[in-house]
């Protein structure tokens, strides 16, 4: 018998929160990503894993948010914890296997597009491993075309987004960034849902069932460790000094601060030799040099008279 799915139990409610949550989890991210490019003095190995956990949880939430509107109709529905912990574990993984790919070996097109394909690829994981998660009685199965689609959905905006976070700077590109990858993650979520069928067996068996449990019971739980997570993140990179002093070299900024002097443009310091590059030119322009070379030339001038 076929079951009636109903994806949209809540309306605009759940795809709207799953848009932000991905959105927020993407921001992050890709935040760490670039901060782990453009400065070479920050702890390269920590921003990495920082930006992977966080576009992984990023993933994982928007999944199972959305899935907090997902019925079907007649029957209960369960989820395994082990496999929805291991679609956790799938998308940080794999996002991760991109992200330092792109930190170590460069921002080049090879490793964006690579990180690009990685990143789709565990939004497109992390999805059908949630929903082998689901218990039911009864079974999934999908439309190859749809499931295609979503793939190259995932695939297609995720890149996109990795090209321009890592390609431009500023809150304009990194906003953009960030929307391109909400498209990619809710986007192949719902292609993939609308590819779902399910096929039920017979009677309802809800032995398995916790008492009324709904999925919203069972999902919201399981949700506040990563929203937690994503929150934590943010403070981190909103209290990153480099965010708050924009594009500039932050390490240079802060010891100025330490010794209390006005910023001002550097020169390079002159070596303590006395042959340095800038010594001809300060002896040229140095006053006292000039007197005593025209007191040199006077007494060189008069010494034949006074002979």
């Amino acid at each position: 018998m076929q079951g009636t799915v109903e994806g949209f139990e809540f309306g605009a409610v759940t795809p709207a929160a799953s848009y932000l949550v991905a959105c927020l989890g993407s921001a992050l991210g890709l935040r760490c990503v670039v901060r782990s490019l453009h400065n070479r003095q920050s702890w390269k190995p920590g921003w990495l894993a920082l930006g992977a956990a966080t576009i992984g949880c990023g993933i994982w939430t928007m999944h199972f948010v959305a899935m907090v509107g997902f019925r079907i109709q007649g029957i209960p529905i369960d989820y395994d914890p082990r496999l929805t912990s291991l679609s956790l574990v799938v998308a940080i993984v794999t996002v991760g296997l991109g992200v330092f790919a792109v930190g170590y070996r460069g921002a080049t097109p090879v490793t964006l597009t690579a990180a690009g394909i990685l990143t789709g690829l565990a939004v497109v994981a992390t999805h059908y491993t949630g929903m082998a998660a689901i218990e039911l009685n009864g079974s999934l199965d999908y439309d190859p075309a749809m499931v295609s689609a979503s793939v190259l959905l995932a695939v297609g905006a995720a890149t996109a987004a990795l090209w321009t976070a890592a390609s431009h700077r500023g809150f304009t590109a990194a906003l953009g960034a960030a929307l391109l990858m909400g498209v990619a993650l809710t986007g192949a979520h719902y292609t993939g849902m609308a590819a779902l069928g399910v096929h039920l067996r017979g009677a309802t068996d809800a032995s398995y069932m916790s008492g009324d449990s709904s999925p919203a019971s069972i999902l919201l739980p399981m949700l506040v460790g990563p929203v937690v997570f994503l929150i934590l993140a943010g403070v981190v990179v909103m209290f990153d000094p480099q965010l708050v002093l924009g594009d500039g070299d932050w390490s240079r900024s802060a010891s100025r601060r330490r010794r209390g002097t006005v910023v001002v443009p550097r020169r390079p310091a002159q070596p303590p030799r006395t042959d340095s590059f800038f010594e001809p030119r300060d002896q040229r322009a140095d006053p006292r040099d000039q007197r005593a070379g025209r007191r040199t030339r006077a007494t060189q001038g008069t010494s034949p008279r006074g002979r």
